[in-house]
Parts: C-alpha cells; sequence; structure tokens
C-alpha cells in the first residue's frame, strides 16, 4: 500500500498591538469639594496615551440621583471626533501604601467622542461613600485616582510560513523484523521440524500468537528450554508461517495447496489475521473441484465466513453432476456427511428466502 503524506500545513499569528499608559489624579482637601451638588465634578489635567486626549472626571457627591451616596469617577476621550479602540481600570490609591488597588475595569470597546461611548465606566456607583471615607483611600482629607488607560492598535500579522516539507519514506519495521529472523545469532528458541529446524525468537512469537505467549511466559512453560519439537506440520509451511509471524506478509507462498496448511497452522496458533488472510484467498479461488474440500476445512476450522462463500458457490451451480464427481465431494460424503447435510439444509433455506423475496 503506498504511504500516504500527511496534508500540508501552513501558519500565520495575529499579535494585538496596545500602548498604555497611566495618569495619577490627586485631589487634596476632599471635604472641601463636597456640597458642591450632585453631578458637580472635578476635571484632572488632560493626559495623552495612544496619541488621543484623556481626563478623569471626579464627582465628590456623586452624579445622579441613584448615584447620590457614592463617589462617582469617570474617564473622559476627550479628542475631538475620536473614536479609540481601548480599556480602561480606574483604581484607589491607598494613602498609607501607596499602593493602587483596582475599583472599575472596563474591557476593551471603543470609546466615542462624540456621544456617551466616549465614558468609562457606563454606570454612576463609583465607591460607596461611606466606605471610602472610612477607608485607608482617604487620609488627612486627601485622595488619589490612577487610571491606566489601554490602546489597542491595527493588529500585526506575520506572513504566512510553510512547515518544514519533510519525505517520510514508507514504514521498514516488517524489512528489520525480516532480518531480524534471519539473524540466527540473536535467537532464543529452536524449533525441530521435520529434517529441518528454524531459530526463532520468543518474544516476537509471543506478541503474534497468544498459543506461543502462553507456551514461552505461561504458568506451564518450561523454564529453560530451548528447543521445541513441531510434529504436525511441514518444514516448508513451518517456515511460511515464521516469515508471516516476522513479517506479515506470505513471501509468495499463496498457493492453494499451501494456503490450506497455513489456514490450519493460523487456527492452530490463534493468529486470527493470518487466518482471515487464507480464508480471503481461498473464498476468491473457489471451483467446483476444491469447493467440497475447502467446505470441510472450513467447517473443520470454525471459518464462517469461508463456509458462507462455500455454501453460496455450491448455490449458484447449475448442475450438482461435476461437484458429486470430484475427490473431495466423496471424501466429504464419507467423512463428513453431517457437513454435506448442514451445507443443503442451508441451501434450501437460501433458495426459499430468494423465492420470497422475489414474490410480487
Amino acid at each position: 500500500m503506498p504511504h500516504q503524506m500527511p496534508a500540508r500545513k501552513t501558519a500565520s499569528t495575529c499579535i494585538a498591538e496596545h500602548v498604555q499608559g497611566s495618569h495619577v489624579f490627586s485631589i487634596f482637601g476632599y471635604s472641601k469639594h463636597r456640597g458642591a451638588g450632585m453631578g458637580e465634578f472635578v476635571r484632572s489635567g488632560a493626559f495623552s496615551v495612544g496619541g488621543n486626549e484623556w481626563a478623569i472626571r471626579f464627582y465628590p457627591d456623586g452624579l445622579r440621583e441613584n448615584s447620590k451616596d457614592h463617589i462617582t469617577v469617570y474617564l473622559e476621550l476627550l479628542s475631538k471626533d475620536a473614536k479609540v479602540h481601548a480599556s480602561c481600570d480606574l483604581r484607589l490609591v491607598d494613602q498609607s501604601t501607596g499602593l493602587s488597588s483596582s475599583v472599575d475595569i472596563t474591557a476593551p470597546r471603543v470609546f466615542n467622542q462624540r456621544d456617551s461611548s466616549r465614558y468609562a465606566p457606563q454606570h454612576d456607583t463609583f465607591k460607596n461613600r461611606s466606605e471610602f471615607e472610612a477607608s485607608s483611600y482617604l487620609r488627612n482629607d486627601n485622595l488619589a485616582i490612577e487610571c491606566v488607560v489601554t490602546v489597542m492598535s491595527e493588529a500585526r500579522v506575520s506572513e504566512t510560513r510553510s512547515s518544514p516539507k519533510v519525505d517520510v519514506p514508507p514504514s521498514d519495521i516488517t524489512e528489520h523484523l525480516g532480518k531480524l529472523l534471519e539473524a540466527k545469532e540473536t535467537a532464543d528458541v529452536i524449533f525441530s521440524v521435520g529434517e529441518e529446524t528454524f531459530a526463532a525468537h520468543k518474544i516476537v512469537l509471543a506478541m503474534r500468537s497468544p498459543v506461543f505467549k502462553a507456551e514461552f511466559y505461561g504458568p506451564m512453560r518450561q523454564r529453560g528450554a530451548q528447543a521445541v519439537t513441531i510434529g504436525d506440520m511441514q518444514p516448508n509451511v513451518f517456515k511460511a508461517l515464521l516469515h508471516f509471524l516476522y513479517t506479515d506478509d506470505l513471501d509468495g507462498n499463496d498457493r492453494g495447496e499451501m494456503i490450506r496448511h497455513l489456514l490450519v497452522a493460523a487456527d492452530q496458533y490463534a493468529m486470527e489475521r493470518l487466518k482471515l488472510v487464507c480464508q480471503s484467498f481461498l473464498c476468491e479461488n473457489l471451483e467446483v473441484q476444491n469447493v467440497a474440500t475447502t467446505l470441510a476445512l472450513a467447517d473443520q476450522h470454525h471459518c464462517g465466513i469461508l463456509k458462507d462463500a462455500c455454501i453460496e458457490f455450491i448455490s449458484s451451480l447449475n448442475t450438482m453432476d461435476d461437484l458429486v464427481a470430484t475427490q473431495g465431494y466423496v471424501d466429504l460424503k464419507r467423512t463428513g456427511a453431517s457437513i454435506l447435510l448442514d451445507a443443503f439444509v442451508e441451501m434450501r433455506e437460501r433458495s426459499y428466502k430468494r423465492l420470497r423475496s422475489a414474490a410480487p
């Protein structure tokens, strides 16, 4: 299967540029400013942040009826006809420590000098008067208001950049595992099959087959055993089995008879993937001459997919004469009559279902 490269990626960044400045408005003789009346204010000197003029408004008696028990503080945009994207943090300075604490923060928004949006915050109740007058923000009849203004400028966007293109070759792990199989000096188990011996690695076999895992690492394993005799398999089949264990490849062992032997071996060692590979091959190569033999094999080794394919193939035959004449059918009739009976019952049920579905 060809190696598919991941989609090419590009990237860019956006950085929010801003300018920040602060102004401290000190008010001496707080009590002397009281009593001027609701809506009366003291304005700070103008200060510049981000190329625009700003000022702080202080209302000692509040602005409106809803703020008569509060002091009111506003930031005001002064620059004529200006529209500014900004935020502000209105703070009170502790007269004992000189440190300031936030009282009201306005999130970034547009200040328009032409309407009421030139003020921030958008409410009148800055600080409860009785709390304020009892706090360390007022000392010796003096207070200080600090305003931190952050003006947002046009965002800076970087040029689009491409991620480096690296050509990654296809996976070669099976190639390395195949070489490991050939490297007999690193093997830790020897299999004796007929007149031949095969060196292998327990950990690889255990990784691929639960039967080998139980044999080499299970509670009934023979500790220290280095030789294993395989008495029920031909050497060339075991060699093909080992090759598949290491490489997941049949390596040209895709002849019909070999595939049948590998199916038996796959069932014996609980190698489900190899079992499916073998079923797929046999399903695609069903013929009148081999279907009976294949049906017996599928039933014996619990290959449901292959068994269904054999029954479907037999059902599609125009005549049973050629099938009955095969040696496989003769053998199956002699040794597996029940299999044939089940197959014919299944064929009859399928034929009945097809007739029912075709009926008007």
